[in-house]
């Protein structure tokens, strides 16, 4: 495992994003485990948060995008965080881009998005916090293409999130992640899985691992439940 992954489950647990418990989803499925980004609210936390997801993006898609696009909320701060730490580690400069939930009808930056805006010959990786069911991403990947004539005229490179919990979408047995690739063609990846956070965190008869054997059997009972193929 890359040690910049090591680095970002500790700071995950550091920072009181990821939990271990037992805690009821949006789905409504119960889980032992739990990933809230709206967890990172500091300064230090959202800078270095910039620096792993420009990482995992460098190491997954390399260079060659022009506009990272964050949907809004959550990926607003994701999208400025990780622009700001791409220039630094990485020389270059990447456009930010979100956009609103309701269109701005005044203003000379009226209209949907904020930050850059999205044209002709653009390359556009997508950023989020995490996703269980993939229905986010039929939101955004919408929003991207209406600002062009034509779907051929920008490429979506592909998406990164935080976390691949790897667990079945809604109406399918594959990952969110896996279904977003079917759907749209292109790659969906993640900072870290779960599996590399459980092989990381877990030590066996070890009562001061972060992920305790009660809660390994948890999280396998889980899995034999809701675990993607």
């Amino acid at each position: 495992m890359d040690q910049y992954k090591k680095d970002f489950i500790d700071f995950m647990v550091e920072s009181k994003v990821l939990k271990f418990g037992s805690f009821t989803l949006k789905s409504g499925r119960h889980s032992p485990f739990f990933m809230n980004a709206g967890a990172y609210v500091t300064g230090s936390q959202l800078s270095r948060l910039g620096e792993f997801y420009a990482q995992a993006i460098h190491a997954s898609f390399g260079d060659d995008f022009d506009v990272l696009f964050g949907p809004a909320y959550k990926g607003i701060p994701l999208s400025v965080a990780t622009v700001i730490a791409y220039s630094r580690l990485y020389s270059k400069e990447i456009r930010y881009c979100s956009n609103r939930k309701e269109a701005k009808d005044h203003g000379a930056d009226k209209g949907l998005l904020l930050g850059s805006e999205i044209k002709k010959g653009d390359r556009v990786v997508i950023i989020e916090d995490v996703t269980t069911s993939g229905k986010s991403i039929d939101e955004t990947v919408p929003v991207i293409y209406s600002q062009v004539q034509d779907k051929s005229d920008i490429t979506i490179v592909g998406e990164m999130v935080s976390l691949n919990r790897m667990e079945k979408a809604q109406d399918t047995a594959r990952s969110a992640l896996d279904s977003i690739t079917e759907r749209y063609g292109f790659p969906a990846r993640a900072i870290v899985s779960m599996k590399e956070v459980i092989e990381y965190l877990y030590d066996s008869g070890n009562e001061a691992s972060v992920i305790t054997d009660e809660i390994k059997k948890e999280i396998d009972a889980y899995y034999k439940e809701w675990g993607a193929e």
